[in-house]
């Protein structure tokens, strides 16, 4: 498993995870539930999104294209 994004929260995570699955890229939310032990600390960056090592390569260029708003659905 490879990390390909850092998510300000798991919200965020949900949402680069459901772009990669649409794209055909399991993907997985990890770190999401850590954010609860916080308390009153900001609860950011827990959450990232991880993809299996084959398909790290695509992964990260739809990543890429997310974070510079590039990103558009194909219908």
């Amino acid at each position: 498993m490879i990390k390909v994004f850092t998510a300000k929260n798991s919200v965020e995570a949900h949402i680069v995870k459901g772009m990669l699955e649409a794209n055909d890229i399991p993907a997985y939310v990890e770190g999401e539930y850590l954010q609860g032990a916080i308390g009153e600390l900001a609860a950011i960056d827990f959450a990232f999104v991880s993809v299996d090592d084959e398909n790290e390569l695509k992964a990260r260029a739809l990543v890429n294209e997310y974070e510079t708003g590039s990103y558009s659905i194909s219908v």
